[in-house]
């Protein structure tokens, strides 16, 4: 079966670079473009399906973490490996957290590049050289699952329950079910105060 690789960057030339790092890995591979979010989620709505998404971190309609949480929220099955040229260890540890399948600095070589997706696609989860996963913080976010963190994002953005599920093409009993979810693992009681309550966690809008 031919490998469905998408990769979502609005960067031209790095798709291009891209690409042929993913047909020295598979050549054979069947390479898909896309410059915005909203076109990668278009093309992952489609029947074909992909077996590995690269994900640029920062686009025209998403930063940090939105996309992945997006993406992870309306496919939960998908692998996806972030793309990105923002090397933090925060922002690694942040990614990985939420169930990226990889963690590829935009400076990387392209001998590098198709070794880390050799390594992502034999099912490694792949992080830059000198990573090193740090000891469990006392984030309240840690528990929220990557729906919740999405829908955490909308709450700092004011939007109502109406457009939130919208956005995540689900009902508006859905998003208060997470609501009353993230809520209970924040130990608040409102909206307000869950964004109050995570003003000072930049990775999760950052």
């Amino acid at each position: 079966m031919t490998l469905r690789v998408l990769i979502a960057d609005d960067h031209p030339l790095f798709r291009d670079a891209l690409e042929l790092a993913v047909l020295r890995s598979r050549a054979d591979a069947e390479v898909v473009h896309a410059c915005s979010l909203g076109q990668a989620l278009q093309q992952l709505d489609g029947p074909a399906g992909f077996d590995l998404v690269l994900l640029d971190l920062t686009m025209s309609d998403c930063s940090g973490v939105e996309g992945l949480l997006t993406i992870r929220s309306r496919f939960p099955d998908q692998p996806v490996a972030i793309i990105s040229a923002h090397e933090d260890h925060r922002q690694v540890k942040t990614a990985l957290s939420l169930g990226a399948a990889g963690y590829i600095p935009k400076s990387s070589s392209l001998p590098a590049l198709t070794g880390a997706l050799d390594a992502i696609l034999a099912g490694t989860c792949w992080a830059p050289d000198g990573y090193t996963e740090t000891a469990a913080s006392a984030d309240p976010t840690d528990a929220l699952t990557p729906a919740q963190l999405r829908i955490l994002m909308d709450l700092q953005r004011g939007r109502l329950n109406k457009q939130i599920a919208f956005d995540l093409g689900v009902t508006e009993a859905t998003v208060k079910a997470h609501l009353t979810a993230i809520f209970r693992k924040l130990r608040v009681t409102n909206r307000t105060q869950a964004v109050l309550a995570v003003q000072s966690l930049p990775e999760i809008a950052a």
